[in-house]
């Protein structure tokens, strides 16, 4: 590791383990909420019974704790600490981003209970019922200010790949949310506007907010942790634009074929092909994460290689023709896993790694730890992508096909999904690991006992006269 602890991480932990704790935490929950969702795939009876553990609650519940309980806060903590870094002071606004932060998890915890309860809105990614959609709009800018001031009142003024990301995600989700919450619920569009906004939102939180809280991070630790400049930085401000101009107008791919304006969904199909500008200059600069062999770099490196797949696949299915058989199947759940999970989760988990010793000033617990995470966390994500895409192929040759009744189609994907959930509890168990070893090396280190020396005590003497 070629980065060194210096005074101003260590003045900065106090939001920075807030927000990971907090993260870790909501990742765990996560896990434990998408394998029941997971199982009722192919035993729909499972929990039948039970309202709040129904699959369309218990999958909302599982989407937002992972969403904006782990990504969002280790993606803020991570672009906090990145900002400090470069910034050369420790954060400033700190009480702000921790009053942000405890509220955040409140409106989290109060979504959670919400949705359990039959008050999810049913949107991708938006599932967050909308009494908590301006608690969690207030509770960002709080934290997002202090990353504001680390980044306008940097000691230099140059700005790097770093910044641009980081910052873009502050100010891009407060502005989505909040034209998403006016469109869908406080002055709600009609017809199929709401699934115009509702695709726009879901596309946008993914690459305008979440995608460069990750990008931030890995385009700083790469080169600190392999001591290498990023060998095509010239291409970083292009790729960067890229995403930032057409990333919302990917909105209209899931809407081919359906009930809207013609050029809705090709706008989002050229933009889909054109964003792998962007996803070239990503794979140009990170390259250099392939050669490290830190766990932070290995996790990076496997985060880089789906964001590259991902963008590629997006692409590819976005066109009609293929559009027609991954439609109405689970590619796009494959999708989404490569995208959140694959990719972004991992990038974020290799940032973890890397910034945890930093800010506390301690070495991580256990090393073997490390690696059963690494392993399970792999393991879990390829047998996942790979079963969830083998599933969808089936459904998709079989809705293709009248002659083929639902039941039968059901039964060919039906292996495929029961893998799927041995995945997620391979992925639950590497991430229990992972938040076992947060916590143990936060723990105080007990005091080693000083040995004990024996004094004989001093002659008896009698009294003098």
């Amino acid at each position: 590791m070629n980065d060194e602890l210096t005074p101003n991480d260590s003045a900065s932990r106090r939001p920075l383990l807030l927000l990971l704790a907090s993260g870790l935490l909501w990742l765990v929950a996560s896990g434990c909420l998408g394998i029941i969702a997971s199982y009722q795939l192919h035993d729909p009876e499972f929990l039948s019974g039970f309202a709040p553990a129904t699959f369309g609650r218990v999958n909302t519940l599982a989407e937002t704790s992972f969403v904006y309980g782990w990504l969002a806060n280790a993606g803020l903590a991570l672009a906090l600490w990145v900002l400090g870094r470069l910034s050369g002071e420790p954060l400033r606004a700190q009480n702000w981003a921790v009053a942000g932060a405890t509220l955040w998890n409140i409106a989290v915890a109060v979504a959670l209970v919400g949705v359990a309860t039959g008050d999810a809105t049913g949107f991708e990614l938006l599932g967050l019922p909308s009494y908590v959609q301006l608690v969690m709009f207030f509770s960002y800018g709080a934290i997002a200010v202090s990353g504001l001031l680390a980044w306008s009142g940097r000691l230099r003024r140059v700005s790097h790949a770093s910044h641009w990301y980081a910052v873009a995600a502050l100010f891009v989700f407060p502005w989505i949310l909040s034209v998403a919450h006016v469109a869908l619920f406080a002055a709600p569009v009609r017809g199929v506007l709401q699934a115009v906004v509702a695709g726009w939102y879901a596309r946008s939180a993914w690459t305008l907010w979440l995608a460069p809280l990750a990008l931030s991070v890995a385009y700083y630790v790469v080169p600190k942790a392999t001591g290498r400049v990023l060998p095509s930085y010239r291409c970083a401000a292009p790729g960067f634009w890229c995403l930032m101009v057409l990333g919302g107008l990917t909105g209209g791919r899931h809407l081919v074929g359906g009930p809207v304006p013609a050029w809705i969904p090709s706008v989002a199909v050229v933009s889909c092909v054109l964003l792998l500008v962007h996803t070239l200059a990503v794979a140009l600069n990170l390259r250099v994460a392939f050669s490290g062999k830190a766990a932070a770099l290995r996790f990076i490196s496997f985060g880089t290689s789906a964001y590259i797949i991902g963008a590629a696949a997006d692409a590819a299915t976005s066109f009609r023709g293929v559009a027609a058989l991954t439609q109405f199947t689970l590619a796009d759940e494959a999708q989404r896993q490569v995208a959140l999970y694959a990719a972004l989760s991992t990038i974020l988990f290799g940032g973890v790694y890397y910034a945890l010793p930093l800010i506390t000033g301690r070495a991580w617990f256990s090393a073997r730890l490390i690696l059963v995470h690494m392993a399970l966390a792999f393991t879990g994500i390829i047998l996942l992508v790979g079963s969830l895409c083998l599933s969808a192929l089936a459904q998709g040759r079989g809705l293709l096909d009248p002659q083929v009744p639902f039941a039968e189609i059901f039964q060919h994907a039906r292996p495929w999904l029961l893998t799927a959930t041995f995945a997620r509890a391979a992925l639950l168990l590497g991430n229990t690991a992972f938040l076992a070893n947060f916590l143990l090396t936060l723990s105080p280190a007990p005091e080693t006992p000083r040995p004990v020396s024996y004094t004989p005590p001093p002659a008896l003497e009698a009294p003098g006269p």
